[in-house]
């Protein structure tokens, strides 16, 4: 297949993220012409001067439409790009230099329809940043159990950073008109029709995540409440992995009752836990203070999925709410 990347990225309201990504784009290896559609959805700050800067480096097209989220912003982009494989970022992403050849090379020796790629660390991140990166990409978190890459073509991609063909795009009509989760519902989809998905595992993004402590706790809440809806419209997909948040936040509950009673064998095993995520997040990051917030972000983190999951767990199943009533903000 003769490959002609568009490169898809909706933003709102964060211009200066779109000269980041930009310039990353023209530090490139990858030597064949592509396109970059941008997508403003109803910025009142629009990155429209910064794409400017732009047009004569790269083949870039900028597009302001009404504010509808990012899925139905990538599905615009995807139906005004003129290439047949599609490259989707978020506007808070860097590239690496070899970005766009690992992706080529890749898909070029095994063709897949859809493909995801990893997000990395980048060294101007804040202790913060580094901190949360770590916990939402980490095996000894839930980080590593989106796919594995020896099961390449069972990888669940985010819309952070993936890819897929005009083919499947026309097929699967892109994202669904949700908030939350609209990437997962699209792999399923992408799977229910045939099309397989891999990782990418040298197709990485440094991806920066630009919120607070408390923005985090909000947004793994979001997640953790988006599962059981994902579930409950796409039966048979449900694994006992998606309950490990919510069993870590009953563990804690259990540990705080065993201590009541003088029993601390449940609380040597968490420290125990936190021990092997300062640890490892110290040897992967070098700086003690990223390995500290390293264990609070962890743990921000299965406390905000985990009680998003219970919540809808319980809507859904006891109180047998809809879909859209067990999570509203899923289908503003």
């Amino acid at each position: 297949m003769n490959l002609e990347f568009s490169i898809i990225i909706p933003v709102y309201n964060r211009p200066h993220e779109v000269d980041e990504l930009l310039k990353s784009l023209l530090l490139q290896t990858y030597s064949k012409s592509y396109e970059v559609i941008i997508v403003e959805d109803g910025s009142d700050q629009t990155a429209e001067a910064i794409t400017k800067k732009y047009q004569e480096q790269l083949q870039l097209h900028y597009f302001y439409k009404d504010n509808s989220g990012p899925g139905l912003s990538r599905n615009f982009g995807m139906q005004k790009a003129k290439g047949n494989y599609f490259i989707i970022l978020d506007s808070d992403c860097i590239l690496p230099k070899h970005y766009l050849e690992e992706v080529s090379i890749a898909i070029t020796k095994n063709f897949t329809h859809a493909f995801g790629g990893p997000d990395a660390s980048h060294a101007s991140f804040t202790i913060i940043q580094k901190a949360i990166n770590y916990a939402m990409t980490s095996v000894l978190t839930t980080g590593g159990i989106r796919g594995k890459k020896n099961v390449i073509n069972k990888f669940q991609p985010r819309s952070f950073n993936m890819g897929l063909s005009k083919v499947a795009f026309d097929k699967t009509k892109g994202f669904g008109n949700q908030n939350f989760g609209e990437d997962i519902d699209l792999t399923f989809r992408l799977w229910g029709n045939g099309f397989d998905t891999q990782l990418i595992e040298k197709a990485f993004v440094y991806h920066k995540r630009r919120i607070d402590w408390l923005s985090f706790l909000k947004q793994t809440f979001n997640f953790g409440a988006a599962r059981p809806v994902l579930n409950e419209q796409h039966p048979n997909t449900a694994k006992i992995t998606y309950w490990f948040p919510s069993i870590f936040i009953l563990g804690i509950i259990t540990t705080i009752l065993f201590l009541l009673i003088g029993n601390t064998i449940l609380l040597k095993l968490f420290g125990l836990y936190l021990l092997l995520i300062f640890c490892d997040a110290l040897i992967k990051n070098m700086k003690i203070m990223v390995a500290v917030f390293s264990i609070y972000a962890t743990l921000l983190m299965f406390l905000g999925y985990g009680s998003g999951f219970l919540r809808s767990t319980i809507r859904l199943h006891i109180f047998q709410k809809s879909m859209k009533d067990t999570f509203p903000e899923m289908f503003r």
